[in-house]
């Protein structure tokens, strides 16, 4: 049974995409460094003093990297914050040296330190990059931004606006971060959730629009752990794409759209509201109240009449389904949490009770482990099909997150869902997915709510 809003938020083969690339994405191209620093950006309302973050290029939100499909991406990573980092760039089928998690695919940068990532991008879309040492610290800080990879030939449009929304735990007092990342009711609740959000990296976003105007929203969800119920007002259109991927069909945009941590939709939209008026993208909040995140001043008229139903975005490289015919079934069951039925789990090969989970800051287990081992959740065979049901019997949500793949949900009814590398689950619900293990490598999956993952909600795969 799939879930409301009201539900979730109740407790709060790359070788052959290689192959398709044209050989001048390989040519040689300098580095661009990218550089996490230490700095102070006005997040508040003029009256607050500036807030410190931590900002790649000391930026909120980091700088835009815009590439078009199957170019090749040269970052040199500084590192000029106090601790150990990495950049994870999210969703993009990438070789798995490039992928960024401390630990698994790399060691951490000191401080100081730089590391070379180089990698070529297969699919258009939208992704984002965000660090991966103590992310649940790190991304709250401000280390996130948008990665925008465009289609050849894109869609017929007026203009786009990348959308990244953030949120902040702020004290209301200096206007500065709380620094309470490890505080056991966010790692044992709904996670470290913001009393403050932005837009852009702005309180309050205002763009000018016109009437009939055609724009494509790129929606990015990079806060830590809350989900984002949208709406429209002033705006109709469709949804063409979800986690960077192309969705087929466009979807008429009925009612709210719902964004767990990490996911992207893209939207095109067209500007309905009368000249002089005021058009939005709206949050909905717990009590349904609305807020706008972005205010569209509508002023002039770009056409004298809407335009029809969009064309479908062209597909990915990896676009097809997965043939399930000999598909190895796998089942990750979530546990843990405030007001959960876990007793015990085990922690360094040791049955632990929650307890003394919980004084070593562990609340949540994947399949009764709370902590990722040097255990692969499955060994895998390079192209072998994988159906993955996921069984969350906690009662918060979570974003489940495969790095290196995208997935299918497979529906009740047998159908196939859109490609995606982000899934949301309510609490006390159960999913399935299926997937190809097309890329090589130790590939992370875990739970998106960073401080969760942090926490125990942790596993990984690996394919040879």
């Amino acid at each position: 049974m799939r879930q409301t809003r009201r539900d979730f938020l109740r407790h709060a083969t790359l070788a052959a995409c290689a192959a398709a690339i044209p050989q001048s994405a390989f040519a040689a191209t300098p580095f661009e460094d990218l550089i996490a620093k230490v700095a102070r950006r006005q997040l508040l309302p003029d009256t607050y003093p500036e807030t410190e973050i931590w900002g790649y290029d000391g930026l909120v939100p980091a700088p835009e990297i815009r590439v078009t499909q199957g170019d090749r991406v040269r970052r040199r990573f500084r590192n000029e914050v106090p601790d150990p980092s990495s950049v994870h760039w999210h969703g993009i089928r990438i070789d798995n040296a490039m992928d960024g998690v401390s630990g698994l695919t790399q060691e951490a940068v000191a401080p100081g330190g730089t590391f070379d990532y180089d990698f070529v991008v297969p699919d258009a879309g939208t992704y984002w990059y965000h660090a991966h040492n103590r992310s649940y610290e790190q991304v709250a800080r401000g280390l996130r931004g948008a990665l925008i990879v465009e289609e050849a030939n894109g869609p017929d449009i007026d203009r786009e606006e990348v959308i990244v929304l953030e949120d902040w735990l702020l004290d209301p007092e200096s206007g500065q971060l709380f620094d309470n990342f490890e505080q056991p009711m966010m790692m044992s609740h709904g996670g470290r959730i913001g009393n403050f959000i932005t837009t852009n990296g702005r309180y309050e976003l205002t763009l000018s629009a016109k009437r009939n105007e055609r724009i494509r929203l790129r929606i990015i969800n990079a806060a830590s752990a809350r989900i984002f119920p949208l709406t429209l007002s002033g705006l109709s259109g469709w949804r063409v794409a979800v986690d960077g991927m192309p969705i087929g069909q466009p979807q008429q945009i009925d009612g709210e759209l719902i964004l767990g941590p990490a996911q992207r939709v893209d939207l095109i939209v067209d500007v309905t509201e009368d000249e002089g008026g005021t058009a939005q993208l709206l949050r909905i909040g717990d009590d349904d109240q609305l807020t706008p995140l972005v205010s569209f001043l509508v002023n002039g008229t770009a056409s004298s009449v809407p335009r029809g139903k969009p064309l479908p975005l062209p597909p990915n490289p990896a676009a097809h389904a997965p043939d399930l015919a000999d598909a190895r079934d796998l089942r990750l069951v979530m546990s843990g949490g405030a007001m959960g039925r876990m007793q015990s789990a085990l922690l360094g090969g040791e049955r632990l009770g929650f307890r003394q989970l919980a004084q070593a800051g562990k609340f949540w287990a994947l399949n009764d482990v709370a902590e990722m081992t040097d255990t692969p959740l499955a060994d895998l065979s390079l192209n072998e099909p994988v159906r993955l049901k996921i069984e969350n019997q906690t009662v918060f949500p979570h974003a489940m997150h495969l790095h290196g793949m995208h997935f299918r949900e497979l529906r009740p009814d047998g159908a196939f869902g859109p490609m995606r590398d982000t899934i949301l689950l309510a609490g006390n619900e159960s999913r399935e997915i299926a997937f190809t293990a097309d890329n090589p490598g130790k590939w992370l999956f875990h739970c998106h709510m960073l401080s969760h993952a942090a926490s125990g909600m942790t596993t990984w795969m690996r394919v040879t």
